[in-house]
């Protein structure tokens, strides 16, 4: 016999003919679900499209869902999309891989839109051989244990529970190797970001995941167990954060796995809801108090995590330093724009709540020199800080150190499928489903980390040298300029004079 053949029950069956039934037998259980969904939907009341255009109907929730995925693939242009645009991103995996991150045939961004910055090239930049690295910035040199270190770009706060083990191992691998340290967020401290070996900040958020007795309450024996932790250098108080101003930290309780609620202490499968704000801290003296608390029982440098609703809070705080003496300051503030938004948030809150960073920055350090605190207290910033000409514009505006999230998501590898407050995420940086995590491998996406890093200040660099200085802690004010409303641009320093330290 010239065809395939086999056997059922003495009779002999070509494979042509077992194909052929196959077929019929989807195209009868397809009419099936057709009658079956064809009654359902005419007769459901929840969804008018669905009673309209009965089965048809169902396709549209199918491309609402699948178009999160393709549109920035096939039909967003390079600059039009939100929160990242194809450029934004494009160079953030370029750094990652370390792979050539030029471009060709001029811009496409709008370089005549209200607010774009521009950096003012020196007539005679700084050459190659007379460029230095940066220097080393010391943060709380009064405390017993102070922080040195010459990198101004760093990983900012992404627990763990609102990322994956995984990511958690990459980002300490790759912070160790670049150099950088990383921010915990307010999911207490793991053996993942120990296991790296970088530089940690542990951020106290209002819940006080992993410095927390058994009420609830901060633990001076907490503190002390995450201090003696060689890694730890630098403690943080989350007031509030860029994408949800003014409500705690929300870890969905799918998320909350056996192990994230151990370290949290809290219970497994039920969501994580962080108080709006820290319940014993009710005033700027509360805060004050707090800080200094965490940094006597550690002996190490503490700051705050705040967004700036208005300048009339801002000037307020720094009175009430003022007014309790420079060894009382905190030793950094950490300001985060409304424009952050990693992690789950009520779309009211991320759109809605907060002074933007551009707004902000240029204002708290002109307030802390007003007060005579600038030299006292340093500066670290987030906010959309992902590509080298937005850290550029934050070091002219006066921060010392810059702070990203989102641009260490897509070092990992992130798509913006915008699927961070689901267990969905694709690419298994914010899931604790293994089989999105089984992509991604944390020995290779550790190296795109530390690439990232290292390609971010060598791009701020090449800025720094168009300037005519020496290394980018040397840019200030007067090397950037911004568009305004009618095309125009204006001096950074004339839209933000600098201010004197009193």
């Amino acid at each position: 016999m010239s065809e395939l053949s086999v056997g059922f029950g003495g009779f002999l069956v070509t494979a042509m003919e077992v194909l052929a039934a196959l077929f019929i037998l989807a195209i009868g259980l397809l009419m099936l679900w057709v009658m079956v969904a064809y009654v359902t939907d005419v007769t459901q009341t929840q969804q008018a499209i669905r009673r309209n255009y009965p089965v048809i109907g169902r396709f549209r929730y199918l491309f609402e869902h699948v178009g999160e995925f393709f549109r920035q693939y096939f039909f967003a242009m390079d600059r039009e999309e939100l929160p990242f645009n194809r450029a934004q991103r494009s160079w953030a995996y370029r750094a990652s891989k370390n792979v050539d991150s030029t471009v060709a045939f001029g811009s496409t961004d709008n370089l005549n839109s209200a607010g774009r910055v521009l950096f003012v090239n020196c007539t005679f930049p700084t050459l190659g051989e007379d460029a230095v690295p940066p220097q080393p910035v010391t943060i709380g040199s009064d405390c017993k244990h102070p922080y040195t270190t010459t990198s101004f770009f760093n990983i900012s706060g992404m627990s763990f529970g609102a990322i994956s083990k995984p990511a958690v191992l990459a980002l300490s691998a790759g912070a160790k190797d670049a150099g950088i340290w990383m921010n915990t967020g307010e999911g207490g401290l793991s053996s993942y970001h120990l296991q790296g070996g970088a530089d940690i900040v542990f951020q106290i958020g209002t819940a006080k995941n992993g410095v927390r007795d058994l009420e609830g309450n901060l633990s001076d024996d907490k503190l002390t167990e995450v201090a003696a932790h060689p890694e730890v250098k630098m403690f943080e108080i989350k007031m509030s954060q860029g994408a949800k101003p003014g409500k705690g930290g929300i870890l969905p309780g799918e998320k909350v796995t056996k192990e994230i609620a151990g370290i949290r202490g809290i219970e497994v499968g039920k969501d994580a809801l962080s108080p709006n704000r820290h319940v014993d801290i009710n005033s700027f003296d509360d805060l004050i108090d707090m800080v200094n608390r965490v940094r006597n029982v550690t002996g190490k440098p503490t700051g705050f995590k705040m967004v700036i609703g208005s300048p009339k809070q801002v000037e307020e705080l720094f009175s009430a330093i003022v007014e309790r003496g420079l060894d009382s300051a905190p030793d950094f503030i950490t300001i985060d724009g409304a424009e952050g938004g990693t992690g789950a948030a009520p779309m009211s809150l991320i759109d809605s709540v907060g002074m933007s960073l551009r707004e902000s920055l240029p204002m708290v350090i002109d307030k802390l020199k007003q007060h005579g605190l600038r030299d006292r207290v340093k500066v670290i910033c987030s906010g959309k800080l992902t590509t080298p000409g937005a850290v550029g514009w934050a070091l002219c505006a006066g921060a010392d150190f810059i702070t990203s999230a989102r641009g260490f998501m897509f070092s990992l590898g992130c798509i913006q499928a915008l699927q961070c407050n689901k267990n969905t995420c694709p690419t298994g940086i914010t899931t604790h489903d293994v089989k999105f995590q089984r992509g991604l491998h944390p020995e290779t996406k550790a190296i795109r980390v530390s690439s990232y890093a290292k390609n971010m200040m060598k791009e701020v660099g090449v800025i720094a040298h168009s300037c005519g200085v020496k290394n980018p802690r040397a840019l200030n004010r007067s090397h950037a300029r911004i568009v305004i409303g009618n095309g125009k641009s204006i001096g950074m320093e004339e839209l933000y004079p600098e201010q004197k330290q009193a």
